[in-house]
């Protein structure tokens, strides 16, 4: 049975700009992940490189779904290893202020590795959406 991991936020900035965040591969590399090449429409294809203690996991990602402005759905796999999982982007303008959920889903298809404990993507997405992707916002 699936338990979706899902980590909230509310960021004092405005949808387009967290949009832009998410989207803008060079504002990514500033808050997420340096992504060789992105662009924001179904069926991209990107990878990168995640690392956890000199392990270095190659990422491959395909964007599923994409309601600009609203939502970002996209594959999330990893070179050499079986399993697939979905990540999901959702902003909900609140006044002025923009709320984001995100939702990553599949994670029991992983194998059983230390490193693809459901803890550590709690601990790497609460980092990301709640202190990194937000300073990057709010600057």
């Amino acid at each position: 049975m699936s338990h979706p991991l899902i980590t909230e936020s509310t960021y004092n900035a405005p949808v387009d700009v967290v949009w832009q965040a998410i989207t803008d591969r060079e504002q990514m590399k500033q808050w997420y992940f340096d992504i060789e090449s992105f662009k924001p429409e179904v069926g991209f294809e990107f990878t990168f490189k995640g690392e956890n203690e000199g392990r270095v996991y190659i990422h491959l990602c395909k964007i599923t779904e994409l309601i600009p402005g609203r939502k970002l759905k996209h594959s999330w796999r990893y070179q050499d290893y079986e399993g697939i999982s979905y990540v999901t982007f959702e902003l909900f303008p609140e006044e002025d202020k923009t709320r984001i959920k995100l939702t990553h889903e599949g994670l029991e298809s992983f194998p059983t590795l230390p490193d693809f404990a459901r803890n550590n993507f709690k601990e790497g997405w609460t980092m990301i959406i709640g202190t990194l992707l937000k300073d990057f916002v709010e600057k």
